[in-house]
């Protein structure tokens, strides 16, 4: 009879400079808690950042993480800021000398520290074990949840399980992915009755096979919340950008009863960006999937709830209230709105590229594409700095990488720091007043024809992989006849809706708008989807947190 597998225990990892302190700590908690967890320790915060990676691709799970506050290279706050980014359920012990206790006190709020211990700590049973016992108690009971895998069952050259994969990832749920012609995917899709006629299959961790799910009924069998608990809040936000996750954590922070409603991933283009090197406060940069992360997870730890693969169709003003509608005839209320629904790239009007799309032609950065992406020849289309941030990410591992902008350079609309980026990458070539004519291929992506602005002369290149950042459409259409918006499609807001003084057409108020009021009272705008936005992670942060201050202005007065 063969004995079943016992399941992998959880890990307490340790990591101090000084060897002597490092296997110290590591014995002690070894004594009490080794036939239980499973004790890993390091002598440095890379080292350690390592074995935490490792620890996450092998699918284990990390309860407590005790840090030395004083090593050289990355102090212990240092190391516990990335370590939440790899483990955010895990609970955080700082190490310390006594005359260090300050800052140690300071990185309860940085780095939402849950324990400080003071060095030494014998006896353990009274200083050291007590405080690990409450940490691991409340890991079990927190809202954390360790999960297993979905499976992914598809063709590799197909949109919808490229769009699959991408859902998955921006939403940060662990998943594996098995090509249908493959021994295993063949297994699995056997397993679920299935011919591999119909793809992706996604099967949940609990063995569920959902056959060409859409996004809601994939976000329903996962963990995403999608149905709200009430019908009446303080205040929604609508879009799970920068914009929008700002005002969830001002909102709810503040008090109000609020739900933020994404239609497909919270972070917006931001949180497709490999790597944010000008946002305030992140020196050597933050990756958008990280930066998201964080903001979901702040958002959600002071109360504002996430409903995710939600589509908002209609905005309905009754009395008092604002009632926003959903594509399955379902609505909820709340005193106030913000729109932070953010911009989508638009599309490449070239012959060729709609049957190509997920198949080779992406819109975005599509990262879970980029390891495919390796020894390859890759094109990129746009000049801002979203199409820059992709170029240095794929540069990594591709054979070369052609940066097309129609303009005579970048310098129009890309941050000079990534210019200069650009310029230093030996396998990246940028190819001013240069657009795509047609795209080629059977299945995928197989050639490009590129046509010269000026001249018209046009090239046949050999191309696997197309990545189009192109301009700004808002995803503004469902308010048309309640929103006032500009030719674009942009929200008007503001003085920008009184350019002559005088209030827009139907406001009844004895007062002008607010600085981000729409023509609707009580319905802000936030984010690139205003008119004259700045197109820019920290201002959009910002006017979210300002939309928040607005609205609590907006309600003690009505």
């Amino acid at each position: 009879m063969t004995q079943a597998a016992s399941p992998a225990r959880t890990v307490i990892l340790t990591v101090d400079d000084d060897p002597g302190v490092s296997r110290a700590v590591a014995r002690d908690l070894r004594r009490r808690y080794g036939e239980e967890h499973r004790i890993v320790r390091a002598e440095s915060g890379d080292a350690a950042l390592d074995a935490l990676r490792e620890l996450k691709l092998r699918g284990d799970q990390v309860a407590v993480i005790l840090a030395d506050y004083r090593m050289p290279q990355m102090d212990g706050i240092e190391f516990l800021e990335q370590a939440i980014d790899v483990f955010p359920g895990a609970r955080r012990v700082l190490l310390t000398a006594y005359a260090d206790t300050n800052a140690a006190i300071d990185a309860i709020n940085v780095i939402d520290l849950d324990h400080y211990l003071l060095k030494p700590w014998d006896p353990p049973e009274e200083k050291l074990y007590p405080v690990v016992d409450d940490l691991l108690d409340a890991w079990r009971v927190s809202d954390y949840k360790p999960v297993g895998a979905c499976k992914v069952v598809g063709h590799r050259w197909s949109a919808r399980s490229s769009g699959v994969r991408e859902f998955l990832a921006r939403n940060q749920v662990p998943y594996r992915w098995y090509s249908s012609d493959t021994p295993e995917g063949e297994r699995l899709l056997k397993a679920a009755g299935q011919d591999g006629q119909r793809l992706p299959l996604v099967i949940t961790p609990e063995g569920t096979p959902l056959v060409e799910p859409d996004d809601h009924d994939i976000a329903a069998h996962v963990g995403l919340a999608t149905t709200p608990t009430s019908e009446f809040y303080d205040l929604v936000v609508i879009g799970g950008g920068p914009a929008g996750l700002g005002s969830a954590v001002y909102g709810a922070s503040e008090g109000l009863r609020t739900v933020l409603v994404e239609r497909s991933a919270t972070g917006g283009q931001a949180g497709q960006s490999s790597r944010i090197e000008n946002y305030l406060g992140f020196p050597d940069g933050v990756s958008g999937a990280q930066l998201t992360d964080r903001a979901r997870r702040q958002a959600a730890k002071f109360g504002a709830e996430i409903l995710t693969a939600r589509e908002v169709t209609g905005l309905e003003v009754t009395g008092a209230s604002r009632t926003i509608r959903f594509s399955d005839g379902s609505s909820i209320s709340a005193h106030a709105v913000i729109l932070a629904t953010g911009v989508s790239y638009r599309q490449l009007d070239a012959p060729g590229l709609d049957d190509l799309t997920g198949c080779g032609v992406f819109y975005g950065s599509a990262l879970t594409e980029a390891a495919a992406c390796q020894g390859h020849d890759v094109y990129i289309v746009g000049g801002a700095n979203s199409a820059g941030q992709a170029a240095m990410y794929l540069a990594r591992g591709a054979k070369s990488v052609t940066i097309l902008v129609r303009g005579a350079s970048l310098a129009a609309s890309m941050s000079h720091y990534l210019i200069e980026q650009i310029e230093n990458a030996p396998n990246i070539t940028v190819r001013p007043g240069t657009v795509v004519e047609s795209a080629h291929g059977g299945d995928h992506l197989e050639q490009l024809t590129l046509r010269d602005v000026e001249s018209g002369h046009t090239e046949l290149v050999d191309a696997q992989w197309l990545f189009v950042f192109i301009g700004a459409a808002p995803l503004t259409g469902w308010l048309d006849g309640t929103v006032l918006r500009d030719g674009r499609g942009f929200i008007m807001a503001g003085p920008d809706m009184t350019p002559d003084g005088q209030p827009p057409r139907g406001w009844e108020l004895d007062r002008p708008p607010y600085h981000l009021e729409t023509n609707v009272p009580g319905v802000f705008v936030a984010g690139d989807a205003r008119a004259e936005s700045a197109k820019r992670v920290a201002s959009a942060v910002g006017e979210g947190a300002m939309a928040v201050m607005l609205v609590h202005r907006y309600l003690e007065q009505s």
